[in-house]
């Protein structure tokens, strides 16, 4: 399993449903994000079992990624057709509804395989998700095993300590959320820290 964080987040073109319900062929990573952050997220497939809580929960916060400037993309080895069909299937029926961000085809593995996170038996993604920088760079990683369904506010976490680490040059220590204190990256700004905040960690 390759460690993307720190590294270009592989780029890519393919066809997709954009959140509007437009079908397009050439779907670009690198332009559709440029000077943007972006949560890149793969799942297994389509119609599937723990698969739609998780688009749903991620279309649930789409506000939350919206204040924040961040893009949302979500990417599958469905074709966009698949895709298309789940967006038009009611959720009392194992259906997303109209999710507002775009869902990658990614019907030749490509994709999965240039994030490493296909899964080497089934055939089809892990539960990964990638937080890109606005310089396309990536700067957070998670990946988790098919049964797992992932933590999409820990998602919101991570992009709210990204953004915070940028306007203020600060590090965030564990456990840290948005309207805590951040750590100077020094000998000094750690025991500054921990002599008021070691209790609570």
């Amino acid at each position: 399993m390759s460690v993307l964080v720190g590294r270009p987040a592989p780029d890519f073109t393919a066809a997709a449903v954009l959140g509007s319900g437009e079908i397009v062929d050439t779907f670009n990573l690198a332009t559709a994000i440029k000077g943007k952050p972006a949560v890149i997220f793969f799942y297994p497939l389509d119609f599937t079992f723990v698969c739609p809580s998780e688009l749903i929960a991620f279309d649930h916060r789409m506000e939350e990624f919206t204040k924040r400037g961040v893009e949302v993309i979500g990417v599958s080895i469905d074709s966009q057709f698949t895709h298309n069909a789940w967006r038009n299937t009611p959720v009392d029926k194992g259906g997303i509804g109209q999710v507002k961000y775009t869902l990658v085809a990614d019907v030749k593995h490509e994709i999965c395989k240039a994030y490493d996170v296909e899964h080497p038996e089934a055939g089809v993604a892990f539960r990964g998700s990638f937080l890109v920088d606005k310089e396309g760079q990536v700067r957070h990683q998670v990946v988790n095993d098919l049964p797992l369904g992932r933590n999409v506010d820990e998602m919101i976490r991570m992009i709210d300590a990204l953004q915070f680490h940028e306007e203020h040059g600060e590090v965030c220590p564990a456990g840290w959320s948005k309207g805590e204190k951040g750590m100077t990256a020094s000998t000094e700004g750690v025991a500054a820290y921990l002599k008021d905040n070691s209790a609570k960690l």
